[in-house]
């Protein structure tokens, strides 16, 4: 068993509420049933979907992930993996919404290059003001910049996903120093999107003051994709416990944990 999370520590995105702070996505599975294991391991409410790579009714006669994933039971979070051009990522966050019956949350990511799969800013923060401006509430994946972080907060995004490491990389978090500057600062939740690679990075995450991560290689990648699910939910409350906890001073030098003034003798 694991000690619940207070009540009224909820992570809010565009107004709605959701126990879970893991998000996870929906690609590189073995298939349709294992998506389903994970994703209930995981115990996350959100998920999110390549609108371009999965079919959600687009393709009749296939396969449909909102089959195993239904949205009464899930937050499906469309999302632009796959897009270069501030264009296309428009284009696509239109398709999710028709397809998904006027659901106007999605996720915005607009890809440099194809090897590092970092974000290209300049047509992310042109995406994020035309969807915005289009009545959608955006997610945003991004650089760990604190300063294009606040730009995206201030163009109305109800969550900003700065990288802690290149997008399946498993790196784990290499810039903690720029999340807690883009947390400390922050409006909106900060969820860490891209570079987890075990349950101690999203351990990490959260200590930091992260309000959520968002994952899927790491689950699916793993030897055993359900298992991991399981570790990373823990591991996403332990750290959120720690966080809220407050964890003692670093020192130079040692601290007895037992006091000794006072001892007799």
């Amino acid at each position: 068993m694991t000690a619940a999370l207070p009540t009224d520590d909820a992570l809010v995105i565009a107004g709605k509420s959701y126990r879970s702070r893991l998000l996870t996505g929906t690609g590189k599975f073995r298939d349709l049933d294992e998506t389903r294991r994970a994703t209930e391991a995981a115990g996350a409410q959100i998920v999110t979907v390549a609108i371009r790579r999965t079919n959600i009714g687009q393709t009749p006669g296939e396969p449909n992930l909102l089959d195993v994933l239904p949205p009464d039971r899930y937050t499906i979070l469309p999302n632009t993996a796959g897009c270069y051009t501030a264009e296309d990522a428009v284009r696509t966050c239109r398709l999710a919404r028709e397809l998904l019956d006027g659901h106007n949350l999605t996720k915005l990511e607009v890809l440099g290059d194809q090897k590092t799969l970092f974000p290209d800013v300049v047509q992310t923060l042109k995406a994020a003001e035309q969807l915005v401006a289009d009545g959608f509430e955006v997610m945003v994946y991004t650089s760990d910049d604190p300063i294009l972080a606040r730009r995206l907060e201030d163009i109305g995004c109800v969550a900003v996903m700065p990288l802690a490491a290149p997008i399946g990389s498993g790196l784990g978090i290499q810039n903690r120093y720029n999340l807690i500057e883009i947390v400390e600062n922050a409006k909106v939740p900060i969820i860490v999107d891209a570079g987890v690679g075990t349950a101690s990075d999203a351990a990490i995450a959260m200590e930091l003051g992260c309000h959520g991560v968002l994952m899927n290689t790491a689950i699916a990648g793993a030897q055993d994709p359900v298992r991991m699910a399981r570790a990373m939910k823990l591991a996403v409350e332990a750290g959120r416990h720690a966080f809220l906890a407050g964890r003692i001073p670093r020192k130079r030098y040692a601290s007895a944990s037992s006091p000794v003034d006072g001892l007799v003798g």
